[in-house]
């Protein structure tokens, strides 16, 4: 599923900071420590946590276990193996930190003594491993691996060997999808696995199931969670029919000692996912979508009765969509949600017999993920970050004005560079609606000065542009060069409301369009220093289409950037593998709305294109392929129009890979400053 993004924004009153530093470099950009995963152990005492750097000589990515202690401290690294830990859970008792490593050649379990002495690998399949979590009893762990159905992990492996051996690389399929975002169909499924603690012995919790547990390719641990009193196992697992136009991903349970599973949300037709046990085991909480079909419908936190089988609805009057969520005791939950281009976490009350379900925000601004709490449900860990800041660890007690940071690991790097805010703003979208945006200024900004505009769209359609530090689209990477950044959350945008998100189904270039083209005008009429005769603009995904669009319906902009950008929406119908995504979107297949997939194809409007427009596309883009961009490429160039091809041989959907983010970012930064620079750029 693609994650969900973000009417009314949430304006920032701050005047832009002072030049403290130089502007940001893609070096710097990968230089970024990544802080991820926090756990809190069960005393209350510690957060063991994850933080990622890159090796630029290998292109490879270092990732270690840290702890902090939970009131303050200096963090000090507890592995120091090279190659990749992650995914630290805390044993039941607090003496064992599990953890995936990569240290023994393949990616397995491994058990850390918290006290003292050495890992030791606890699993040894012959294939890959991942998502450990512990039962309550601390004598069984769960992890996820990928095999063939029915086939055992040496099965499996000796399978993959027979493949890798053969001459032919031939793929026979019958049925979709036969390949999904990067990768194709190999015949593999995610299976749920329970691993015996004291042996490591491991067997297969799912092994009829033919389709992927968790969800593929981004279904994680947070898809699966054991009963407070270890003999079952709650499960995410993809739809059994028609995984290539079905989002009815379904709830599950299985005993951990083997047995049938049982689908608990066979009758919601919509998609299931994240199962968490309440505390004392009588109920299970879950996100959820009522519509079938369409994978940006408003996802909504329930709350199961085990016993009784009924459902309470206990986020939908919030109409936010719910991230993700923790019990925070018996009765109330911790939730992200998406809202006004931020994500806040609140607390839900579950309504029960002396308790009601209020909501109330208890963290906000900028991005909060990754949320744990820690044992009594007074205090809390999850990470924090802003399009200022990379994510770090912090830490929120009950009464606490705002959150309190345990690491800065980042603290260096950035007190080096002179990087702004994001400015919120509103203004007057299509049918007089509140549309919002935001605005950051270029490093060094000057008063009196003008300065051009890079003028993002996002992707999804239904995403949203957060206050957030964007790996890859990072707001400050735009504006170093000294450009000020516009990003605007039209129709369609997430956490504005579900009929706001709604309204850009089936009308990709209507209110939309509309939206962007006067959100630009109110940023070059509010702010005197926006350049508005250099401004150009930026897109990937529905970004990029909207991009290939505006290249046929305005001659505004200076140049043009999109990103893997539909061209045709026909034919990449036919090419794509999600087709639940296009059936939501247009009504329908081609064959049944035919006008409506031409009459909203930048290819049918080719012949006024103008704008010079830099494509990019990746080979490995399977959710739009690559004949999109090099269409485009090609009708650009049989009409005259100055454009560039950029085209990664190894890349998906995402540009990834450091040495091509690298690549990406120059040729992106070049293109703007031959037009929005022309003087400085000859």
């Amino acid at each position: 599923m693609r994650i969900l993004w973000g009417l009314l924004l949430v304006i920032t009153l701050a005047a832009p900071l002072l030049a403290a530093g130089r502007a940001m470099t893609i070096d710097d950009l990968l230089a970024v420590k990544g802080v991820s995963d926090p756990q809190v152990s069960p005393d209350g005492r510690w957060v063991v946590y994850v933080v990622s750097e890159l090796d630029r000589a290998t292109d490879k990515t270092n990732s270690d276990l840290w702890l902090v202690p939970l009131a303050g401290g200096e963090p000090r690294r507890l592995t120091t193996a090279t190659g990749a830990d992650n995914h630290p859970r805390w044993s039941p008792d607090g003496k064992t930190i599990a953890f995936t490593s990569n240290r023994g050649g393949s990616t397995q379990v491994w058990l850390l003594p918290f006290d003292v002495g050495e890992a030791r690998q606890l699993t040894r399949l012959p294939i890959d491993v991942s998502g450990p979590i512990w039962s309550p009893k601390g004598d069984r762990i769960a992890f996820v691996a990928e095999v063939y159905p029915a086939k055992s992990p040496e099965e499996t492996a000796a399978k993959d060997k027979e493949k890798e051996a053969s001459k032919s690389k031939a793929r026979v399929f019958d049925r979709l999808m036969i390949r999904h975002w990067d990768a194709w169909d190999e015949g593999k499924r995610k299976h749920l696995f329970v691993a015996d603690v004291s042996t490591g012995e491991a067997k297969d919790l799912t092994p009829k199931l033919e389709v992927n547990t968790p969800p593929a390719p981004f279904g994680g641990s947070s898809d699966y969670a054991f009963a407070p009193d270890g003999a079952e196992l709650a499960f995410t697992a993809e739809p059994i029919e028609d995984p290539a136009w079905s989002t009815n991903t379904d709830i599950w349970t299985a005993p951990v000692g083997g047995g049938e599973p049982k689908n608990l949300t066979v009758e919601n037709k919509g998609a299931d996912a994240q199962p968490a046990y309440s505390p004392d085991g009588t109920r299970i909480a879950y996100v959820s979508q009522a519509r079938a079909g369409f994978e940006s419908d408003l996802w909504v936190l329930k709350v199961r009765d085990r016993e009784t089988g009924t459902t309470i609805d206990v986020s939908s009057h919030l109409d936010r969509p719910v991230q993700s969520f923790v019990w925070k005791d018996a009765n109330a939950l911790r939730a992200v949600i998406d809202s006004k281009g931020t994500e806040p976490i609140v607390t839900l009350g579950v309504p029960r017999e002396g308790h009601d379900a209020t909501a109330r925000q208890v963290v906000g601004g900028g991005v909060n993920t990754s949320v744990q709490v820690a044992p009594g449900g007074q205090s809390m860990v999850f990470v924090r970050g802003s399009a200022r800041r990379p994510c770090e660890v912090f830490r929120w007690h009950e009464g606490d004005a705002k959150p309190t940071p345990l690491t800065r690991h980042n603290a260096p790097l950035l007190d080096a560079l002179d990087l702004n805010e994001a400015e919120g703003f509103t203004f007057e979208g299509a049918d007089r609606q509140p549309v919002a945006g935001w605005l950051i200024r270029p490093p060094g900004f000057e008063s009196g000065k003008k300065y051009p505009v890079v003028f993002l769209i996002h992707g999804g359609p239904q995403g949203a542009w957060h206050d957030e530090w964007h790996n890859r689209w990072n707001y400050q990477m735009f504006a170093a060069p000294g450009y000020a950044v516009v990003a605007i959350n039209p129709r369609g945008s997430t956490g504005y409301g579900q009929e706001f998100t709604d309204q850009i189904s089936r009308d990709w270039t209507g209110r939309v369009y509309e939206d962007l083209m006067k959100g630009l005008d109110h940023v070059l009429e509010t702010y005197p220093f926006l350049d508005g005769s250099r401004v150009a603009a930026a897109g990937g995904s529905y970004g990029g289409f909207m991009v290939n669009w505006i290249a046929g319906h305005t001659d505004r902009f200076a140049a043009l950037i999109s990103h893997a950008g539909v061209f045709d929406l026909t034919s990449k119908y036919g090419t794509t593998e999600e087709l639940w995504f296009p059936e939501w979107e247009f009504g329908g297949p081609p064959w049944e709305r035919p006008e409506h997939y031409r009459e909203r194809s930048p290819s049918q409007f080719v012949l006024n294109f103008k704008t010079p427009t830099l494509v990019i596309h990746g080979a490995l883009d399977f959710r739009v392929p690559d004949a999109q961009g090099l269409g485009m490429f090609t009708a650009l160039q049989r009409r005259g129009v100055p454009s560039r091809y950029l085209f990664f041989p190894d890349e998906g959907h995402w540009i990834v890979k450091p040495a091509n983010r690298v690549v990406w970012w120059r040729e992106v930064q070049d293109w703007l400053a031959r037009y929005l620079k022309p003087a400085e750029h000859r």
